[in-house]
């Protein structure tokens, strides 16, 4: 159940063979992405009519019987078989068919799958020979039901089903049947290139996790170590749009205008209920061969007033694995400051940390934007305000870790992530698909189409190295490590983003409490 190479090809040349032999065949495509179950029908089946003569005839003329529009992408054939494209919503209920098939069906909530896409299955296949009245009596088929899907956590449902079919067949059910395809099959068929492989895993930003799901078709599991789960992480990925900081070069361009236009997708507008702010977990040595796990990572959080409570979105996310200089770190910082019209930064102040706040505390000169940054301050700490003798703007929460703070920000993190306060990016896979369907996104160069991809590939990229932290207790507190050559520098970022947004709800339900002293009657 991996991605193999040509696996849509075979899929459509399936359903082309299975609607010529069995007339009066119903065949329903789903997906788990908007696009992938029609682009079956309009690249794959399509280059077979185009390819070879019979299917043509089959199949007829193209105009009439193959229809290939966002909204109605389905094949007829004269012999009464169809062949049709649904996206995966409600408004698949009520279709009905003789097979299913279900691509990438590890995006799909198990309750949808039963209860809108195999009630399509409660349908007989009546061939016209069956309507003489010798048939009467001959056999009905079995309905069939086919799955396709990259492998996935074992904490998905889509495990369990695999496990299911698997025992089936494994007692000699002919219903049933199970295969797991890694990559090296593509290898060996000469359908995929080796060093394309090792490409992969020498690069920097290597994720073994995602490649043992995508490529080995391994089912990754959350060991009982483990302190976030990844059920709760993906009920809260429902952003859909997220922050892009300008490129130097758009920035530069913008600056020489006559009229310089706001390069924001995200233009402040409310700052009564609006609150943003950037944190940063700062690692110099990413680059050195010798440190494998050290990286310096951003998280942009706005905190949305509700109530006495805020609500919070993280819009990009953003990590560098190279070694970078302390000045390079605090000009990126107050790069995304500025362009993201934050109102805080939160950052540790311990080690390196404090020689980044040390160069954010001076008058930075940005060379690529032409720009110079104001000095800062920090706004909790007098003591490491007096080291820089300067006297900034006010913008810097300093954290310095402690078991004591660590535990605090380890099980406010996991808290926001189960109460469903906290909200990330949706998975990529699921953007991807949406932004193929845009013309426009189509059209874009390569490099910018990575550019929009990014935050929500950082943001699976973050998912997973939550979910690979293991956790121990100690003297009544927890513990986060991790494990091998994953890292957890996402991890402390956006933990510190959320204890600051913490502190911030404190410092809103306090000025509520005192609002609603004036009302009280003695």
């Amino acid at each position: 159940m991996t991605r193999l190479q040509g696996k849509s090809f075979i899929i459509a040349i399936y359903c082309v063979i299975r609607c010529i032999l069995y007339p009066n065949t119903k065949i329903v495509l789903a997906s788990g992405t908007r696009s992938q179950a029609g682009k079956i029908i309009t690249e794959k089946i399509v280059q077979l009519y185009n390819d070879h003569p019979m299917v043509r005839f089959e199949i007829g003329n193209r105009k009439n019987n193959i229809k290939e529009s966002a909204n109605d992408t389905h094949v007829e054939f004269p012999n009464g078989s169809k062949i049709a494209a649904v996206v995966s919503n409600d408004n698949a209920r009520g279709l009905r068919c003789n097979i299913l098939i279900v691509d990438e069906f590890r995006l799909l909530k198990k309750d949808f799958v039963e209860k809108v896409l195999q009630p399509m299955l409660n349908v007989v296949r009546r061939p016209p020979f069956m309507d003489r009245p010798e048939y009467k009596n001959y056999p009905k088929e079995d309905n069939k039901e086919i799955y396709i899907s990259s492998a996935w956590f074992k904490s998905h449902w889509i495990w369990d089903a695999f496990k299911t079919y698997l025992k089936e067949m494994a007692k000699g059910n002919p219903e049933y049947f199970v295969v797991d395809l890694p990559y090296q099959l593509s290898l060996h068929h000469g359908i995929l290139q080796e060093n394309r492989i090792d490409n992969i895993k020498t690069k920097d930003d290597f994720d073994k996790t995602g490649f043992d799901m995508e490529y080995e078709a391994i089912f990754v599991g959350e060991n009982d170590k483990a302190y976030f789960k990844l059920d709760p992480l993906n009920k809260i990925r429902t952003v859909n749009k997220t922050f892009r900081p300008p490129t130097n070069q758009e920035f530069v361009e913008n600056k020489l205008r006559a009229k310089p236009k706001t390069l924001s997708n995200f233009k402040r507008i409310d700052r009564t209920n609006e609150i943003r702010i950037v944190a940063l977990d700062i690692a110099l040595m990413g680059g050195n061969k010798l440190v494998k796990n050290d990286t310096s990572a951003f998280t942009l959080m706005r905190l949305i007033r509700d109530g006495d409570e805020y609500k919070r979105q993280v819009v990009y996310l953003e990590s560098i694995r190279d070694s970078i200089a302390t000045a390079d770190l605090a000009i990126r910082l107050k790069e995304l400051y500025y362009d993201f019209e934050a109102d805080y930064v939160v950052m540790d102040a311990n080690g390196n940390g404090l020689g980044v706040f040390d160069a954010c505390a001076t008058v930075l000169t940005d060379k690529e934007r032409d720009v110079e940054y104001p000095a800062w301050s920090c706004i909790n700490d007098d003591e490491t305000n007096d080291r820089t003798k300067t006297k900034g703007i006010k913008c810097v929460y300093t954290v310095k870790a402690s078991a004591a703070f660590n535990h605090e920000i380890a099980v406010s993190l996991k808290t926001v992530i189960e109460n469903g306060k906290l909200r990330l990016p949706i998975n990529d896979i699921q953007k991807r698909e949406e932004l193929q369907a845009d013309p426009k996104y189509r059209k874009l160069p390569p490099e910018e189409q990575v550019r929009i991809l990014y935050p929500y590939v950082q943001t699976t990229a973050l998912v997973n190295e939550l979910v690979n932290l293991e956790y121990v207790v100690r003297a009544g507190m927890i513990k986060i490590y991790e494990v091998g050559t994953t890292t957890k520098d996402r991890y402390s970022s956006i933990a510190y983003c959320n204890y600051y947004a913490n502190e911030l709800e404190k410092d809103l339900k306090e000025q509520s409490g005192d609002f609603l002293d004036y009302f009280r009657i003695g």
